[in-house]
């Protein structure tokens, strides 16, 4: 297992670093990195939320006992339960390798800036869908571009931040 880990994770970074010399100038590689692996998790995540709004709860309401979610609610919560995990393995293991922290630390943090995100993400969908009338699949892109700052922030600059080295 460890094998594979290593072999995908030296993909992955091969791939992302192949593609970062025309854009070496203008951002660090770090941040390349967090925005490659951002947009495929991103991507993944969007996918996994269109193919379940559509065909998983064919745009119908999801009743769980007394609780009853509209099917962009429901797929908003499908797709976090895939775009989670993936996101964190990048983020540790891509973009934020020589952080430092214990991999216990770094998944508490990234589960609270992830809830943090579901929140925003909820109260976002509600506003364009139910509130605007718009459209389940737009509304959900546009509410990731919004997210994707805080995010960034976030990762960057709290959850996964470097640890400082001890001064002798």
């Amino acid at each position: 297992m460890r094998n594979v880990h290593h072999a995908l994770r030296r993909n992955i970074l091969h791939s992302i670093d192949f593609f970062y010399t025309p854009f070496n100038k203008i951002m660090p590689l770090q941040t390349f990195r967090y925005a490659a692996c951002g947009g495929v998790n991103t991507a993944f995540d969007i996918g996994l939320f269109t193919l379940s709004y559509h065909f998983i709860f064919n745009k119908r309401n999801l009743a769980l006992g007394p609780l009853t979610l509209s099917p962009h609610i429901a797929s908003l919560f499908f797709a976090f339960c895939f775009s989670l995990p993936s996101g964190f393995y990048l983020n540790r293991y891509i973009v934020f390798q020589h952080s430092g922290l214990k991999r216990h630390t770094q998944l508490v943090r990234y589960i609270i800036v992830v809830l943090i995100c579901v929140v925003f993400n909820y109260l976002f969908l509600k506003l364009f869908v139910d509130y605007f009338g718009w459209y389940a699949t737009p509304s959900k892109i546009l509410t990731t571009v919004l997210i994707t700052i805080f995010s960034y922030t976030s990762q960057t600059y709290f959850f996964f931040k470097l640890k400082p080295h001890n001064k002798a």
